[in-house]
Formats: structure tokens, C-alpha cells, sequence
């Protein structure tokens, strides 16, 4: 049954990959850039003193978000990615997470920081944070680029966050529609034109 769900999910994505859409700015690009500065100075606040931060990417949509986040961090930090999917290449959340590529290093009795682009039904980030927190770093935290809470099914919330927004399926700063939009430097809105 799975399977021919996920397979129904696949063609009902590649179909609305092809649907015409313009976006429209919804995050410029000045205003994500002034709010990682912030975040960052509040991630340094709770890390100061640490060996190493290990910063945990969600991929693939948070990559554009932890490298400006690792740029502007003054601590010291390791990058390793963890590449988890609820959603394929659709508009709507399977709630199957899947992992599909795991840590590469042991993050036991270390400090970690997850990033992830967008906090959506919350599947995703409540996994990835059991997961993490059975393999017993000293200190879990999270940050996620935007929050989407109308759209909440389980009980999670990021220790920081850059932007609540309303439910709009959203691009941009990492974050694809059918592996598309990834590259621009703002959030934008998707609307179908059609």
C-alpha cells in the first residue's frame, strides 16, 4: 500500500512540477541576512564555552541557510548533514520520514545544533530530535529558517526560529519546489497560474 501510495505521490508531483507558477517575494533577502545575525548572536550566547559546535544540516533544503549560519558563528563548529524526507517531490507531507543519508560522525557527549529550512507538520524535526537525542550529545538545540504553525500535527517547536509564516507553499534560500527555485536569495510565495 505504501508503495503505491508513494508512487501516486510521485506522478501527482511530476504533474505539478509542470503546472505554470509565478512567486512572489514573500523574504527578502536583506531580511533573512539582518535575522541570521541575530540568531547567530543568541546561538553564541547558549554555546559560548563549547569545544565544538556540531552543526547538523537537514538536507537538502537548509544547506544556503547553515552555510550563512556558520559564517557568521564565531565559535568553533563541524558541519555533518543528515538528509531526511516526509515529502518527495510533492506539495503535501507523506508523515513517513524517511532517512536517507545518517551522520557521518558520533555526536555523543558533544553540542549539537540542528538546522532545518522549514518546521511545517513537524514530522520531520520530531524524528530527526529523537533520533539525535538517543545517540547522547550533551546539549540538543534547533533552529529552523521558518515556521509554518497553522500547519502543526505533532508537538515540536525549534529553540529558535527566523520566520513565522501563514501556509503557503513556499522557495527559495535552499528550499525547491521539484528541485526547482533552490538557488534564490529570498523566500518566495508559489502561486499557480494555471
Amino acid at each position: 500500500m505504501t508503495e503505491i501510495r508513494n508512487v501516486v505521490e510521485k506522478i501527482k508531483g511530476d504533474l505539478m512540477s509542470e503546472r505554470p507558477y509565478v512567486i512572489d517575494e514573500m523574504i527578502s533577502a536583506k531580511a533573512i541576512a539582518a535575522r541570521v545575525e541575530e540568531l547567530c548572536k543568541n546561538i553564541q550566547s547558549e554555546f559560548v564555552g563549547t569545544d565544538k559546535l556540531i552543526v547538523v544540516g537537514l538536507l537538502r533544503g537548509s544547506f544556503v541557510f547553515i552555510a550563512d549560519l556558520v559564517r557568521e558563528l564565531d565559535l568553533p563548529v563541524e558541519v555533518d548533514f543528515l538528509e531526511a524526507s516526509s515529502y518527495g517531490d510533492g506539495m503535501e507531507s507523506s508523515r513517513e520520514v524517511r532517512i536517507l543519508k545518517d551522520l557521518r560522525g558520533a555526536i555523543e557527549g558533544r553540542d549539537v545544533l540542528v538546522v532545518e529550512d522549514i518546521v511545517d507538520t513537524g514530522y520531520t524535526l520530531s524524528h530527526v530530535i529523537s533520533l539525535l537525542k538517543s545517540r547522547g550529545p550533551a546539549r540538543l538545540m534547533s533552529i529552523a529558517l521558518l515556521d509554518k504553525p497553522s500547519r502543526r500535527e505533532v508537538e515540536v517547536k525549534a529553540d529558535w526560529t527566523g520566520f513565522e509564516i501563514p501556509d503557503e507553499f513556499v522557495v527559495g534560500y535552499g528550499i525547491d519546489y521539484a528541485q526547482r527555485n533552490r538557488n534564490l536569495d529570498h523566500i518566495g510565495k508559489v502561486r499557480f497560474t494555471g
